[in-house]
């Protein structure tokens, strides 16, 4: 007897809906801060994935930039040692026609004694 009283009392979903009769229904208004706050954390995930997608766009092109940077600094640290080795100093110097000469003997080690500086 009483399924019957509550069957009676229920009123048709989809008319409802589709009448607008729902959104005045107590059934739903009392939902409404419930599905404000779903759709409030629905926004915070969807804002949250796209962050988190543009901070890994970010951390790949960087990545990226590194690792040519690196490599260039690899090639441009082989140019230089290959500058600095004595023998092409003195190849450049004498294309440049600096008129230096390589030193014949080895530099010494100039020594003061303490008891006569000042």
């Amino acid at each position: 007897m009483t399924d019957t009283k509550n069957n009676s009392k229920k009123k048709p979903v989809v008319k409802s809906f589709l009448g607008g009769t729902i959104l005045t229904d107590e059934r739903f208004t009392k939902q409404l801060p419930f599905l404000s706050l779903l759709v409030f954390f629905a926004f915070v995930l969807i804002t949250n994935r796209n962050l988190a997608e543009r901070t890994i766009r970010q951390i790949e092109q960087v990545q990226e930039s590194i690792n040519e940077l690196r490599s260039e600094s690899i090639t441009l640290s082989a140019r230089l040692m290959d500058a600095s080795r004595p023998s092409e100093v003195v190849e450049k110097v004498e294309q440049a026609g600096l008129g230096l000469e390589e030193p014949v003997k080895p530099a010494q080690k100039i020594v003061v004694p303490k008891n006569k500086r000042k």
